[in-house]
């Protein structure tokens, strides 16, 4: 299973200074994946609550319980979700199928006052991660749903419509950590869905030359501390 927790990890301070947890918050985590972020807000909180789509990611999370953590397997577009003083996000809202109505859902949830911060991608223009690994392999990715919330102005107005005010954004630019090592992050790489999906489509000769240019991108990209690519996020906050 990809790491994304060590893929994400030049982001955690960032994020965590964000939420700023109070104490007697109830806190609301929207793909929570393995956890990491739950677990986060719960040093600090009153109780924390992670929703996810994947079961497996929800039992990966249920490894390092906590008395204030709970788990459920939800989508949080639609669940009737009780009431908390904060909602937050590490690159979980940008997949809702309808935003606005996503949104709305989540407002919802929110006591009056309450707040909500979300860790989302700037366009795939400003990552360097999403054009030059599927450039070495010689194609595009197809799924645009990680840029979804990469406009400002048509994030505030999705915002707007939802019920949400004050909504504010924040530029981090960070590196994304993909291994130890270019053969480590050549193995991670093909991991994921859309890399996997890449190569599928070629004939064996050209998708061993697509392999190769991977190893030779990736090995450009080693440091000597590990694997990196630049990439640019908002920290958004709204009430």
């Amino acid at each position: 299973m990809f790491d994304y927790d060590a893929e994400m990890q030049f982001y955690r301070p960032h994020f965590q200074a964000a939420c700023a947890v109070r104490a007697e918050d109830r806190v609301l985590d929207v793909g929570c994946g393995g956890g990491q972020t739950t677990r986060d807000a719960a040093a600090d909180a009153a109780r924390v609550l992670g929703v996810d789509l994947s079961e497996r990611m929800l039992e990966h999370a249920r490894r390092q319980p906590l008395p204030n953590v709970t788990y459920l397997l939800a989508d949080a577009a639609t669940y009737d979700f009780e009431s908390f003083d904060l909602i937050i996000s590490r690159f979980g809202v940008m997949f809702f199928e309808d935003l606005v109505g996503a949104f709305t859902n989540l407002r919802r949830a929110l006591r009056p006052g309450g707040r909500l911060v979300a860790l989302v991608w700037q366009p795939r223009a400003d990552n360097e991660w999403a054009r030059m690994i599927p450039e070495a392999i010689g194609g595009t990715f197809r799924d645009e749903s990680p840029f979804a919330l990469g406009s400002e102005t048509v994030t505030r107005e999705i915002l707007t419509a939802a019920g949400f005010a004050g909504s504010s954004f924040t530029s981090v630019r960070e590196r994304l950590y993909y291994g130890a090592d270019a053969e480590t992050a050549y193995d991670n790489v093909l991991r994921l869905r859309e890399p996997q999906a890449l190569l599928a489509e070629l004939s064996p000769v050209a998708a061993e030359k697509a392999r190769e240019a991977l190893r030779a991108t990736l090995a450009a990209h080693d440091t000597g501390n590990g694997v990196l690519f630049d990439s640019a996020a908002w920290i958004i906050r709204a009430e």
